[in-house]
């Protein structure tokens, strides 16, 4: 009995172009019949798999006995050595008479062996230039960690003065145009000094509208030419200052002096004390690790904040130097900042902080508005694919509130999702993390599986992997007070997020990456200090603090007593 078989088709492999078709021949008896069963397979050489795994096709697509399997299986592993070495031998043999004949360019080969290395091989690899951006960080790195630091510091100061400057005229013109135009709409619908029918209403409404848009348009425009003129300017300056300290010059003055600061500007009052208790941890198995917890009660935006003071004075507050200069380390600072799905919204803590990173112009990366707008167009990818490759199964393991709370945000963010920014013109801060969260944290029943608290872990994540060693959380989720959060509520809350964090930073060992060294737990502004000291009490119980041990000296010797 023959058969034939293209076992190829049958597993779905694509058959290579430099292949060879070789018959496999296979004999085994029969009990049945005096004749012997013949089995003929058509396979290519060099072949893909394993004889085991071509046996076991070959077995089931021909329901061949049991018995017969071993000896299949040995027979493949000889026919497909065997062919496999005889391929190998005839493309040599090929290869080595197209050499004898004269017919290859030694030449061509050289180069192509010559290409390869270099693009395969990082050795052997040309060396690439340094963009613009690596070769600016490199200089300011290198100018920030010398003489230099303090008028570069000035400079970055008296230029936000200048963009400060312009948004206060700003301001005063919006505020001044919006009051005239309240008041020809009151005085409109009053009917002086002659009565107005809802059309002519409706067109003033719209003419006000108009006036507002291109009033703002001027000056948005006028702000971005100013930045975009700073930093040009600023680049080109430090640029020339490593030059000329590299030949020994004094260091070079800006050629156009930024406008200063109006005199009707006067200095931010001095802070008012904030509650916060710092404590040491050390965490771990067996390598244990050392950690500095602090719990504070702020405004989340003070880490955000620069205090600008008045033209004669261009002494930048002291956060700015510590944040210069760690900005192209590995000892970067992050904080955790609350919002809703929606990116960029003009409302709330959002456009608060969006304002904030306004004030200034940020020399070494995109505006806040360039960043939000790059992430709204690679959420758009991430939600389709997260809606494509949604698992039903998965669905149901969530309670009915997440299972909600994941529909109805299918067309954006969802509640534990975080995006990131990057900043050089803040306080405190180099990454704010912006966490999407919805209303379900004001109940008390939330649990370690909320998605906020799985969000939290993914933070820790990043902060680890990105040399963020420095990370603020609001230890509450919250960043305002509000009725429902008693002194039960805040503690319980408090307690969930301080077990939390401590098992992910117990975890945070196994991921690698760098150390997180400063860990700030924040309270919202305004809570009293009883809730607060109850916090802070809590914190060494949970974290359990390492207390050093006194031992007494005597000058007496004891010896244990004898039983």
């Amino acid at each position: 009995m023959s058969s034939v078989f293209d076992i190829n088709a049958a597993s779905d492999r694509l058959v290579p172009a430099s292949t060879m078709e070789t018959k496999f021949v296979f004999t085994y008896p029969s009990w049945t019949i005096k004749f012997d069963y013949k089995l003929e397979v058509p396979i290519y050489v060099p072949f893909s798999g394993t004889a085991e795994e071509l046996g076991e096709r070959l077995m089931a697509f021909f329901n061949l006995p049991s018995n017969a399997e071993e000896d299949l299986t040995a027979a493949l592993k000889m026919f497909l050595e065997e062919k496999t070495q005889m391929f190998f031998d005839k493309m040599g043999d090929k290869v080595v008479t197209v050499a004898k004949e004269g017919d290859t360019d030694v030449e061509d080969v050289i180069k192509t062996w010559e290409k390869s290395f270099k693009t395969e091989t990082v050795e052997y690899s040309e060396p690439e230039g340094a963009t613009d951006e690596e070769l600016f960080s490199a200089v300011y790195h290198k100018l920030v960690h010398s003489p230099a630091l303090e008028p570069i510091l000035q400079v970055e100061h008296s230029y936000a003065l200048a963009v400060h400057e312009l948004t206060l005229q700003r301001e005063e013109q919006v505020e001044g145009l919006t009051t005239m135009q309240t008041e020809e709409m009151a005085q409109a619908i009053e009917g002086v000094p002659f009565p107005n029918t809802e059309h002519q209403i409706n067109e003033m409404a719209a003419s006000h509208f108009e006036e507002q848009n291109l009033l703002q348009g001027k000056w948005n425009s006028e702000i971005d030419t100013l930045k975009e003129d700073q930093r040009k300017e600023y680049r080109d300056w430090l640029m020339k200052m490593l030059e000329d300290n590299q030949t020994n010059v004094n260091a070079p003055s800006i050629v156009n002096t930024p406008r200063t600061f109006n005199k009707g500007v006067h200095e931010d009052k001095l802070p008012m004390p904030r509650l916060e208790e710092s404590f040491t941890i050390h965490l771990g198995s067996q390598m244990k690790q050392m950690h500095n917890i602090r719990i504070l009660s702020a405004d989340v935006l003070d880490f955000c904040r620069v205090k600008l003071q008045s033209s004669g004075n261009l002494d930048p507050q002291p956060q700015r130097l510590q944040t210069a200069l760690a900005l192209y380390s590995s000892d970067l600072c992050g904080l955790v900042v609350l919002t809703d799905s929606h990116i960029g919204a003009f409302t709330g803590l959002t456009k608060e902080l969006t304002g904030v990173c306004q004030q200034s112009t940020d020399f070494h990366f995109p505006s806040v508005d360039e960043q939000l707008e790059k992430i709204k167009e690679e959420v758009k990818e991430v939600v389709s694919w997260r809606n494509a490759h949604w698992s039903h199964d998965h669905l149901g393991t969530l309670t009915s509130t997440e299972q909600m709370s994941r529909r109805l945000g299918t067309k954006n963010l969802q509640t534990g999702d975080v995006y990131l920014t990057r900043h050089s013109n803040l306080a405190e801060v180099h990454v704010v993390f912006h966490m999407v969260v919805d209303d379900s944290l004001r109940s008390s029943d939330i649990n370690s599986r909320h998605p906020v608290i799985l969000g939290l872990r993914n933070i820790l994540k990043t902060a680890c992997s990105n040399d963020i060693t420095t990370l603020t959380i609001p230890v509450l989720l919250m960043h305002e007070m509000t009725e429902e959060m008693t002194v039960a509520w805040c503690t319980k809350r408090a307690e969930l997020v301080f077990k939390c964090v401590k098992g992910f930073m117990i975890e945070m060992a196994s991921w690698g990456g760098s150390e997180l060294k400063n860990l700030q737990f924040l309270v919202p502004k305004g809570i009293s200090e009883e809730v607060f000291g109850t916090l802070a009490t809590m914190l060494p119980s949970i974290f359990r603090v390492s207390n050093p041990l006194v031992f007494k000296v005597s000058s007496t010797p004891h010896t244990p007593k004898s039983s």
